[in-house]
């Protein structure tokens, strides 16, 4: 997942002229830009609440906005704690789902001033969860009312899975990222409705 988040999105991201999050444990800055932002920075707020989650993806926009610019560094090597259980691993989502809806509110007036792929990834990252949403719950509709199972969504869905994942193999050429096809389980069983209840309490 960290390694699809970094070479896949935000070296995409940065092809097209700004990454959108520099991820905390593994972003450095230039200390001139990071103290003419520091005031704003320190007093994070949100809807008139103090905020302390998603600080990371907050200070990439107070960069954008400030005219800086944000790159991907494939070369660069980071450590970081993750997540190894179910429990923190999901309240780690939580607090990106979040981050990710509120921030995208913060950085709307950036995107007019950014190249129109940076528009579409930025709308994907908040459409895609809600269309595969109401993917499940049609199909789920379907069964439930008319009995019959709904296997033209279901295999695109594999389908898609599928070629995301042989190509990450590719690149990355590792074949255990063909494992990561069973991520689909837990993007659509458990990070969706964890996603529904963020956007449910950005506050």
């Amino acid at each position: 997942e960290y390694w699809l988040a970094c070479n896949e999105e935000r070296a995409a991201q940065a092809r097209f002229g700004a990454v959108m999050c520099c991820c905390g444990p593994c972003a450095i800055y230039r200390r001139s830009a990071l103290a003419s932002l520091l005031d704003q920075y320190e007093s994070q707020y949100f809807r008139g609440k103090p905020s302390d989650f998603g600080e990371d993806r907050h200070l990439t926009i107070l960069m954008l906005k400030a005219g800086f610019r944000t790159e991907y560094v494939p070369s660069a090597i980071a450590a970081t704690v993750v997540p190894n259980k179910l429990g923190p691993y999901l309240r780690q989502q939580l607090r990106w789902a979040r981050s990710t809806f509120r921030d995208t509110l913060l950085g709307l007036r950036l995107l007019p001033n950014l190249n129109r792929f940076l528009t579409l990834d930025v709308v994907g990252q908040n459409l895609g969860p809600l269309l595969l949403a109401l993917s499940v719950l049609t199909g789920l509709a379907q069964l439930a009312l008319t009995g019959n199972v709904p296997w033209l969504p279901a295999l695109m869905i594999v389908a898609m899975t599928m070629i995301h994942c042989s190509v990450v193999a590719l690149r990355a050429r590792q074949l255990r990222f063909l494992g990561f096809s069973l991520h689909a389980f837990i993007s659509i069983f458990l990070l969706l409705p964890l996603k529904a209840y963020a956007l449910c309490t950005l506050s």
